[in-house]
């Protein structure tokens, strides 16, 4: 699943720095992009959550924990 995980991030932040630790049904996301430089918080995790979303309704993901950043 992490191998899915990351296609699904990749595909929307492509050449994102990422880093996915996965337990079980619970994934922590660390990504960083230039694309959220102008975006809030809350619009930076929707961003990513929009990505996954398919593994979430289906129940493969049951918690998700999501670090945004913007390269220095």
């Amino acid at each position: 699943m992490e191998q899915q995980i990351e296609q699904l991030l990749l595909a929307e932040f492509a050449d994102a720095q990422l880093q996915l630790a996965l337990d079980g049904n619970r994934v922590n996301i660390d990504i960083c992009h230039a694309k959220f430089a102008d975006m809030s918080r809350v619009q930076r995790q929707q961003a990513v959550y929009a990505c996954i979303n398919e593994l979430i309704t289906s129940g493969e993901l049951h918690a998700v924990t999501i670090v945004t950043r913007v390269p220095d």
